[in-house]
């Protein structure tokens, strides 16, 4: 398991936005040389150093400080396109190879390099900005019922990271619930929301929100009126 790239963007401007400026960093590239990563604060962009979130509102953060990819999903999607992806394409920020990335579990953690500890919080999902980067027809909804999202991680220990780095799975939780899990629930299949209570802090807190209004509204609905 291994560190592909670490891609970085800056901000252009696009019209396939919804951003009040009309900017993304979507199109991130990979670096050349070592990149420190760290948290970038709650209200804070990207925790990678040089990378660019424009939309903070949907991005960015401590609990999406970090976005990953597998290349085997970005080969995947490359034959189902009929064109070839760089690392960097799905804007992440990290390529990685030998990992399953979207089975990873939730609050798992990684050790890339020396010294960066990362935390696994969620899938992505994708947005207008995403279809329009990639110009692919319908890819919201292609993207979704592929259910391999790759995932948010957040920072534990800062560090400087580079192409080739190894990649070591340092904790796996108890329970089960993966990102895929995690992203079907919030996406396709809601009914999987309580299930995702399992993975407590670790998820990202506007899931776990989600996941506790679901299952509170699941308990009122089973309680019986009264005769």
């Amino acid at each position: 398991m291994r560190l592909l790239s670490v891609n970085v963007g800056r901000a252009e401007t696009v019209p396939y936005t919804d951003h009040p400026q009309g900017v993304t960093g979507i199109d991130k590239r990979p670096a050349a040389g070592p990149v420190r990563i760290a948290a970038p604060g709650p209200d804070g962009a990207s925790g990678v150093a040089g990378d660019t979130v424009c939309d903070t509102r949907h991005h960015g953060g401590d609990h999406q400080a970090v976005y990953a990819v597998a290349r085997e999903d970005l080969d995947d999607w490359e034959r189902e396109l009929g064109r070839p992806l760089r690392a960097g394409a799905f804007g992440e920020n990290l390529t990685t190879v030998g990992i399953d990335v979207s089975g990873a579990l939730i609050g798992e953690r990684w050790r890339i390099g020396p010294d960066l500890v990362l935390e696994v919080t969620c899938g992505r999902i994708p947005c207008r900005t995403f279809q329009g980067h990639l110009g692919e027809k319908r890819w919201v909804r292609r993207f979704t019922q592929k259910g391999a999202p790759g995932a948010y991680l957040r920072v534990i220990v800062p560090g400087e990271v580079r192409a080739g780095d190894p990649v070591e799975i340092v904790h796996r939780p108890g329970h089960e619930v993966t990102v895929a899990t995690q992203f079907r629930a919030v996406t396709t299949e809601r009914e999987l929301l309580p299930g995702l209570l399992a993975a407590g802090e670790a998820l990202h807190p506007v899931a776990l929100a989600q996941a506790r209004a679901y299952a509170a509204g699941l308990r009122t609905a089973a309680v019986p009126e009264p005769s």
